[in-house]
Formats: C-alpha cells, structure tokens, sequence
C-alpha cells in the first residue's frame, strides 16, 4: 500500500505560502530528491497554475543548477489536477505532459492510488491536504518551515473540526533556518 504524503511549505504564522518562503539550493535539492521518491503529485488547480512557474526553467534554464533539477523533477513527476473550472490541462498550453485532470472525486482517486503498488503519492495543494486530513487519508506530513511571519494569509490548517494528533518522527534543518517537520498520525 502506497503512503500519501502531503509536503508543504508554510511560515512561522501557519500561513501556507508558496512563495513566502525563501528557498535556496539546499532546499531545491531537497525537493527534487523528495519528487524522486514519489510517482505522483496531487494538485488543486491554484497550485497547479501557481506550479507552472518551473516550466520557464525547462524553456530558459537559470544560472542556478539547483533550480533547473528542480524544475526537471516537477516536470517528470506525474500530476494529478482536482478542479471544478478547467475541462481539461492541455499540455501544450501548460506544458507539463504529465499532468492529467482527475476524473473521479478525491476520495476515490487516493484510495484506488494507496492500493496500487509503487511509490508514495505526494499531495502539494492547501486545499487537497484539508479535504484528505477530513477523510483521514494522509499518511505523513512533511511541513517545511521557512523562518518567515507572513503576517497575513491563508491558515494552513483551516475548517478542521477534529482534534487529530500526530507524532514527530523526524525532522530535517536547512542552513538557511528552515526546518523540516515529518509526522505521522498518532493515536488519542
């Protein structure tokens, strides 16, 4: 059975932000290892459109190798794309040839994925973390901590209505003060 991993960036706050943090070599290499060890990524459609930023390193590459693996990796990884407004993710106007539009409700998608053998499933949207954590589908959490105050924004943890509790069972610190927290659900 196939773990699903939701792996996040978020602040100090608990504001979730992509772009808020301050990534650098250290933590794009570790991002592009991450996404090797996985054959799928779920996304919702915002951070699916907001992903499509590495697609102009595969067109342009920067002079920051780092960056350049990374966007190979995100563009290698298989994604899948929750959505109620596109019809469908051509990969000519994206760009990504491994992205698909799920067909089915999340639910069902991440059950019949957890069932097939194979690596971990890697869930990177807000939302799709939410609506899993509802269903008790995540299997690990990977936050990654930038030390940043957003000051405003979207909670990462928003409309749960149930205690859940987790175990820390490892973390990971980055030169540049951000920091790795990987948990698993614990018991009450």
């Amino acid at each position: 059975m196939r773990k699903v991993i939701a792996a996040i960036n978020m602040t100090l706050d608990g504001v979730f932000d992509h772009t808020a943090g301050i990534p650098d070599e250290e933590i794009h290499q570790h991002y592009t290892e991450l996404l090797g060890q996985g054959d799928a990524i779920l996304y919702g459609r915002i951070t699916y459109q907001l992903m499509e930023f590495w697609r102009t390193f595969l067109e342009n590459p920067s002079e920051e190798k780092s960056m350049n693996d990374f966007a190979i990796a995100i563009d290698k990884i298989p994604k899948v794309v929750f959505s109620h407004t596109l019809n469908n993710v051509d990969p000519e106007a994206i760009g990504w040839k491994s992205a698909t539009l799920a067909n089915r409700d999340l639910k069902e998608t991440v059950l019949e994925l957890k069932q097939q053998s194979g690596k971990a499933i890697f869930v990177g949207s807000r939302s799709l973390i939410i609506q899993l954590m509802k269903l008790n589908l995540i299997d690990e959490l990977q936050l990654c901590i930038y030390p940043v105050v957003a000051g405003s924004g979207l909670p990462l943890f928003e409309n749960l209505n149930n205690r859940t509790i987790f175990k820390l069972v490892k973390t990971k610190t980055f030169n540049g003060g951000a920091i790795i927290l990987y948990y698993e659900p614990g018991n009450e």
